[in-house]
């Protein structure tokens, strides 16, 4: 595939999949997951899952989709989205100490499941499995992983902003909203 072929779809497939991803639940869970600990392995676990989430849309195309019924899905993002929404409502009002002591590699696993349960069989892998249907894969998978890599880490600055300015015990009353009202929307969409 020539150069300039493969770069004009990269932008493509990162312009269309970004702008679908922006305020996305996805985006949301990277702000409350990195006003609460350290950025770096937030992102990281983001990343990872969307790197194999594209995976799989690309090899897979829409069939990955299938193989999952939506309420199916829309049950388990439901339940674990209520779960941390509670976690964080009761979460104990520390100070910044808490931000420090957590282990990366639990903030790396929990932004990595939470993410890859929360997208699996979302609008935006449909997209780009649709996209690797009718465009090279390759480009198509580097496109939509660096989009929302971008998209993930715009999440992480946010986060880590809010931090900076709003009490920590504010902001697990923020993410835990923000969490069971993700967790309503998703078990309407699985029972309703």
């Amino acid at each position: 595939m020539p150069v300039p072929e493969f770069l004009s779809t990269v932008a493509s497939t990162f312009t269309l999949i970004g702008l679908a991803e922006i305020g996305d639940k996805s985006q949301l869970v990277c702000v409350a997951l990195a006003a609460r600990h350290r950025h770096w392995p937030v992102l990281c676990g983001a990343t990872l899952a969307f790197v194999v989430l594209n995976a799989l849309a690309v090899v897979f195309g829409a069939g990955v989709a299938v193989w999952v019924p939506e309420k199916i899905a829309a049950a388990i993002v439901a339940v674990l989205f209520a779960v941390f929404g509670i976690h964080f409502l009761r979460a104990v009002d520390d100070d910044d100490e808490e931000v420090v002591t957590s282990t990366g590699r639990s903030i790396f696993i929990t932004a990595l499941l939470l993410i890859f349960v929360a997208e699996f069989g979302d609008k935006t892998q449909i997209a780009v499995a649709g996209l690797a249907v009718s465009l090279p894969p390759l480009p198509v998978w580097v496109g939509a992983s660096i989009a929302l890599a971008t998209v993930s880490g715009l999440g992480v600055w946010a986060g880590r902003t809010f931090l900076q300015r709003l009490p920590v015990h504010l902001l697990h009353r923020i993410s835990g909203g923000l969490f069971l009202v993700f967790a309503a929307f998703a078990g309407w969409r699985a029972f309703g």
